[in-house]
């Protein structure tokens, strides 16, 4: 099924292969992920997350075989989304966002899909969701979370740049910003003041508007431990590059420290 001119969602081919089956969806989004998003999967399935929530994958377009539907099916994933449109990550998760309004998913938890972070971890979402926050950001840096070969220019950046100015923009504390381990309340995201679905969001511009927007309009936000963790050798898998993708993220931090993505009245 394509879907195609909907209002701040980019055109996207769907692959339902199960119904709705929680009140939680978990969405993921991909771009040649190989083995990691297999083994993410893998880990998923072995620590039963498919029966928690409904595992939805965002796909921006693979080319590399990662996404079949064999596969994907074997491992518990409910549904695949292909994005057709313009956008990078922001669009993914847009998509995404469309797809769980649609399904009326009370809790919206999105991960990366590069293997890096604990998804065994998604039950400490759906608790704090379900105990009313509306914001649940996971965090390496709070007691009982583990950094593993985090790079020393990307520590340093989180801490002493992205996370203090997060913070600032939010007026409440967070550790670890740059994190898209999350969970979101519909109730926050589907507030007419919050808005996520427009075309504003290409890139990593809508996760970090979502980190600052829920305390700014009265929801209640915390954190919780995860683990992320980075290969000891090789290439980290990132899609943000050293020079320009690190100056698009303070461009991004700066316009949303003065409310350049808020809705307009």
């Amino acid at each position: 099924m394509i879907f195609t001119g909907i209002e701040g969602v980019p055109d996207f081919e769907c692959h339902e292969w199960r119904e709705k089956s929680s009140d939680s969806c978990l969405l993921i989004p991909v771009i040649n992920e190989g083995l990691r998003i297999r083994n993410e999967l893998e880990r998923a399935f072995s620590h039963g997350i498919h029966e928690l929530c409904d595992i939805v994958i965002l796909d921006g377009g693979s080319t590399d075989g990662s996404v079949g539907r064999e596969i994907l099916e074997l491992l518990g994933v409910n549904s695949l989304l292909v994005k057709k449109g313009p956008g990078k990550q922001g669009a993914q998760l847009r998509m995404g966002l469309w797809w769980a309004f649609e399904r009326q998913y009370r809790n919206i938890l999105t991960v990366d899909g590069n293997d890096k972070d604990s998804i065994e971890s998604v039950p400490f979402f759906i608790e704090k969701l379900d105990a009313g926050y509306d914001l649940v950001q996971g965090s390496r840096f709070l007691k009982g979370g583990k950094a593993v070969n985090t790079p020393l220019s990307r520590l340093l950046a989180v801490k002493l740049i992205h996370a203090p100015v997060i913070s600032l923009t939010a007026g409440q504390r967070f550790t670890d910003t740059t994190n898209a381990f999350r969970g979101y309340s519909s109730k926050y995201l589907c507030d007419p003041r919050t808005k996520p679905l427009r075309d504003i969001f290409t890139g990593y511009e809508l996760l970090a508007y979502l980190s600052v927007r829920a305390t700014q309009l009265g929801y209640r936000a915390c954190e919780v431990p995860v683990a992320r963790v980075y290969p000891e050798k090789g290439k980290v898998p990132t899609k943000i590059s050293p020079i320009k993708g690190n100056a698009d993220l303070m461009k991004i931090l700066i316009k949303n420290a003065f409310g350049a993505y808020k809705p307009k009245e």
